[in-house]
């Protein structure tokens, strides 16, 4: 069989009319004999297509794979390893403990009345889980190319399967805040739930999909200009100043708050204080502007990924 130098036919899963003219690509028999039968197996891949040829129904279809990867992250993350998923509690335990000794005990900063454990291993649990998301996507290139020269599936099932997988983790660090958070409350803590608890699965995904959108946007700048991966961890460290996790929003003087309101994650985390423990500072406005900025950052990552991922076995 002979094809055209543009277009690459590979086996593709079974489909439905219906899904065919969704996916927006075009299918073709093998041979003439078959011109008059279906023929579901054959998927053509053509080399140019415009930006907005996204394909986004390929990773629904691919969901099984992404399940995998779930797994295999999960899986390969411990592996080999004495205390296993434990990390997942001692790390976030670790950190807050050093900043309740350091920024709470000895510098004695604000914490707006909460406990000081309460109060960071807050901030630690909501940035812990957009941080995992933004470094661990950004690698994904670089990190997946033997996989991704070999056989054609939807790529982004590769960093969403990261942030699903995180999800995990991020159930775990829930559990041990909340284990803190009811030790408190029965100890008769300043603290309460309040209505922007139902907020929850919205700051989540929130934060889900701005760590996607701005990772894969890193990975895709990186396959080219390598040497922004090592700009990635001490970025990371940079923009976690920038968010009220050491200090709430309230304390921050008022011509230096708008770099902190600037950052999407600083109304997550104050939203997400102010949702269980009753003290911080909500703004639907700044909800809003989160929301957006998250929305953009995240066309823009899938734009710029599948436009990369096209040429990115040239440069990696």
């Amino acid at each position: 069989m002979t094809t055209k130098p543009e277009q690459l036919i590979v086996p593709a899963p079974s489909r439905s009319g219906s899904d065919r003219k969704s996916a927006g690509v075009k299918w073709r028999p093998k041979s003439s004999a078959f011109r008059s039968q279906p023929c579901d197996w054959d998927l053509i891949i053509r080399a140019k297509t415009g930006w907005f040829d996204l394909h986004l129904a390929d990773l629904w279809r691919y969901r099984d794979l992404v399940m995998l990867f779930v797994r295999r992250d999960f899986v390969s993350q411990y592996k080999q390893t004495i205390l296993g998923p434990l990390w997942f509690i001692i790390q976030p335990l670790l950190t807050t403990l050093t900043f309740t000794v350091i920024f709470g005990n000895i510098a004695q900063l604000s914490t707006d009345g909460l406990p000081k454990i309460l109060f960071y291993l807050s901030g630690v649990t909501a940035w812990s889980y957009f941080a995992d998301c933004l470094t661990k996507t950004s690698e994904t290139f670089n990190a997946n190319a033997n996989i991704f020269g070999k056989v054609y599936f939807s790529r982004l099932a590769v960093p969403v399967s990261i942030v699903v997988s995180n999800l995990i983790r991020l159930g775990i660090q829930m559990g041990l805040f909340l284990g803190f958070y009811f030790y408190f409350l029965a100890r008769g803590a300043a603290i309460h739930a309040t209505q922007a608890l139902w907020l929850l699965p919205l700051l989540i995904l929130l934060m889900a999909a701005l760590g996607l959108g701005t990772g894969i946007i890193v990975s895709s700048m990186t396959t080219r200009y390598r040497d922004l991966r090592f700009l990635v961890q001490f970025g990371v460290q940079l923009l976690m100043y920038s968010t009220p996790m050491i200090l709430p929003l309230s304390k921050i003087p008022e011509h230096y708050r708008w770099i902190m309101v600037a950052n999407p994650m600083t109304s997550i985390i104050e939203t997400f204080r102010y949702a269980f423990l009753g003290t911080g500072t909500f703004s639907w406005l700044h909800v809003g502007y989160t929301a957006g900025a998250t929305t953009i950052l995240l066309g823009v990552g899938v734009l710029l990924f599948n436009h990369v991922e096209k040429t990115f076995m040239d440069t990696v």
